[in-house]
C-alpha cells in the first residue's frame, strides 16, 4: 500500500492504493480524512494505480470526462454502504441524484423513509473515494446543496465544473 499527494485545483488530496485497486482519495482537510487507515504508517510513493488515478484526475479537472470505471476501486465498507457507493458510480457527470433516489437504487423494492434517507446520507458522508465515487452529485430532495465531507464550497465547485447550476 502506498500514499501520494495530488495537488488539485481545489486543494491537496491524498491517494491511497495497492497494486490492485484504489482504496482512498480524500481532500487533506476534509471530514473523515484517511478513514480507518493509519496513513502515518504508510509509505509515500507511486504505483500503477496511483499513476492512473492522478492521470484520471488531471483529465477530470480539465473537463475531459474520463471513464469513471477506469480505476479499480476497493470499497471496504458494509454491504449496504457498498450498494449505495456503487449506485453513486452510475450517476454520470453533469447529473445529480437525491438521497431518496439513491436509496431507492440501492434497495429498489423498499419504500425509503426519512430515516433510510439519513442512512444513505451516512454512507455518502463516509465515502472513502471522493470524485471517482461522486458523492458530490448527491443533493437534497428540494434541489439544494447538502453536506459534503470535502466542504460545500468544493461540492459547488465540482458541480459547476461538471456544468450543473445549483441553488
Amino acid at each position: 500500500m502506498l500514499k501520494y499527494e495530488y495537488h488539485s485545483p481545489l486543494g491537496t488530496m491524498t491517494t491511497l492504493a495497492d497494486d490492485a485497486a484504489l482504496h482512498g482519495l480524500w481532500f487533506n482537510d476534509q471530514k473523515y480524512f484517511g478513514a480507518d487507515y493509519a496513513l502515518d504508517e504508510i509509505a509515500v510513493g507511486e504505483n500503477s494505480i496511483i499513476k492512473r488515478t492522478t492521470a484520471w484526475l488531471d483529465q477530470y479537472f480539465a473537463k475531459q470526462d474520463p471513464d469513471p470505471h477506469a480505476i479499480p476501486l476497493a470499497l471496504e465498507t458494509t454491504p449496504y454502504r457498498q450498494r449505495i457507493l456503487s449506485g453513486l458510480q452510475e450517476v454520470p457527470a453533469g447529473s445529480t441524484i437525491t438521497y431518496q433516489e439513491l436509496g431507492q437504487k440501492a434497495a429498489p423494492n423498499q419504500n425509503i423513509s426519512k430515516g433510510a434517507a439519513r442512512a444513505v446520507g451516512g454512507a455518502v458522508a463516509h465515502n472513502p473515494i471522493l470524485i471517482l465515487v461522486p458523492c458530490h452529485r448527491v443533493i437534497g430532495s428540494d434541489g439544494r446543496l447538502t453536506g459534503y465531507a470535502g466542504g460545500t464550497a468544493r461540492k459547488l465547485s465540482l458541480l459547476q465544473l461538471e456544468g450543473i447550476n445549483c441553488k
